[in-house]
Order: structure tokens, then sequence, then C-alpha cells
């Protein structure tokens, strides 16, 4: 597969969370009463100090720069906490970054939020439905906000959920009955109907079956390999990286450590016992822990 053109452009992107707003007069009122109060209550002229107002500063993305070819599966490799879910939510247009640039098919995603939006959609690991309603109530009533028909609608719902493997019978039952692992394929479903562009796709398998997430992967390279979509997949599955990217960026506190292809990624460990090292073993090899600690 020949892969050219830029479908997204991640430029020094900074992300931090945590720093104080801007004082305005107002808040200084409210802190010189809430003082004067405190001085009376205490009856010693001394004010308690309420260090929960003291948010500590916390850089998600630290100068992250690569880009993501059209008709690629990217994957976006760490741990959590490591700043993945930061990257795919300033993708998404969620987030602005506080410093860098992002530009998805040539648009910038500070200047043109709006139309970077009808490109892509997002799948999160937390997915949000109304539980009362069926999956074909559910993806009916997203698809409206795409504005697409309801009779259009109806049979792509099928389609598309009886190849992640729901049976027709669940389709129109409570999404409350189902198990989280079928309720993910309904996320799945709902930003496939778009027929997006790119396809955003956070910890994806995270918490289902083992069948249900083989299901889920044979998705995402149908996706890619029918419908040319280009995908970018986080996810803390070492193993589910190295079978469905074509390139990995391995992230860490924030920081982009390695990226490249599985293949060469593993040249950059020593063999273990004499056999090729796996991503895993490339992880403690860069950061010199394992990925379960390095989350813990």
């Amino acid at each position: 597969m020949v892969l050219q053109k830029d479908a997204i452009k991640i430029t020094k992107v900074y992300k931090k969370f945590g720093n104080p707003p801007k004082e305005y007069w107002w808040d200084q009122i409210g802190k010189k009463n809430a003082a004067s109060a405190n001085h009376h209550e205490n009856g010693n002229g001394h004010h308690n100090t309420d260090n929960n107002n003291k948010r500590r500063m916390v850089v998600a993305v630290n100068q992250v720069s690569f880009d993501v070819k059209e008709g690629e599966i990217f994957g976006v490799l760490g741990p959590n906490g490591s700043g993945k879910s930061t990257l795919i939510r300033l993708m998404s247009t969620l987030l602005l970054p506080d410093g860098g640039k992002i530009e998805v098919m040539g648009h910038d995603l500070s200047l043109e939020p709006l139309t970077v939006q009808k490109l892509i959609n997002r799948v999160s690991v937390e997915a949000s439905f109304f539980k009362k309603l069926s999956p074909m109530e559910n993806l009916i009533y997203g698809a409206r906000l795409y504005g697409l028909s309801a009779k259009e609608t109806k049979v792509r719902v099928v389609e598309i959920l009886t190849r992640l493997g729901l049976d027709q019978h669940s389709i129109y039952h409570p999404m409350e009955e189902m198990s989280r692992g079928m309720q993910q394929k309904v996320a799945i479903a709902r930003a496939l109907l778009s027929r997006p562009s790119i396809l955003l796709l956070d910890e994806p398998t995270t918490g289902l079956d083992p069948v249900s997430k083989r299901e889920v992967q044979a998705v995402v390279r149908e996706l890619q390999e029918l419908d040319g979509t280009t995908i970018v997949l986080t996810t803390h599955d070492m193993m589910e990286a190295d079978n469905l990217c074509n390139r990995i960026a391995i992230i860490h506190k924030g920081e982009i450590i390695a990226l490249d292809t599985p293949v060469e990624l593993k040249k950059l460990a020593p063999p273990v016992n004499g056999t090729q090292p796996s991503l895993e073993d490339v992880f403690i090899h860069l950061t010199g822990t394992k990925l379960q600690e390095d989350a813990e």
C-alpha cells in the first residue's frame, strides 16, 4: 500500500491542564469577603488556606509532532495517563492545543473546526447512549444529527451491526440489556454511519471479551482495506497495536519516545533469550518500566 498524502499533521502540539484561570475583579472581591469571614470565625486574624484550590499543572502532551497518512492505521501506544486520549480529543476538536498546530486533510483545526468535524468521527472507551432505547433507536437519533434519513439509516444499522457480530434480535432491544462489549460495538457502528474519512478509536476494545475484541479488530482492518478509511487507534494492548497498525507512536509522559513500523520498533530493543523482542520489550527498554507498572 502506497501512503503519500497527510490525513493528519500534528506539529509541536502542547497541552496542559490545571493552570488556574485568570482572576477578574469579582473573584478578588469574593476572596476578600471570604478572608474577612474567616477572620471573624477564627478570632485570631489568621486565614485558613484551601489547598484544594491550588491545582497542580500537568503537561498532558508535550511538543508532540507526527503525521498520519491517508488510508493508514496509525497506533498511539502507551499506558493510561500517558497522553493518548488527550491527543484524540485534540484531533477531534473537543480540546484546543495550548501550542502548536493540527491540520486535518489540510484544514487548520483551530481555524476550521466545523470543516474538520465533518471529516472525522470518534469512538471512546466510555460511549454514552440512551440505555432505555434500542441500538436502532439510538443510531437513528445519532444519524439525524448528521443529516441522514431514518430510512437510509435503518438499512445501514443492520448492515454495520451484523458486520460487528450482533444478531438482529439484539438490535431492537433496550441497550441496558446488552453487555458492555455489545454496547461498544454499537458505539463503533454510530461512528461509521457518517462514513468518516478519518476514524479516531480511543481504546475501542478495552474491556471486551476475546471474541468481541477479534471481531472489532477485523472490522478495523476491513475499514482500511475496503473503504480506505484513515484510522488513528490508541491502545495499551501491545499485541493489538502490533497486529493492526502500519506505524506506531509510543507515548510516555506526554512525549513521543519512538515512532516507526512495528518491525522497525522491535529493532530498538535487544533480543530476549535469542528471540525477537516484543513491543512490550521495546517499551521496557526505552522507559525502564513495564507498561502495567507505568500505568499504575
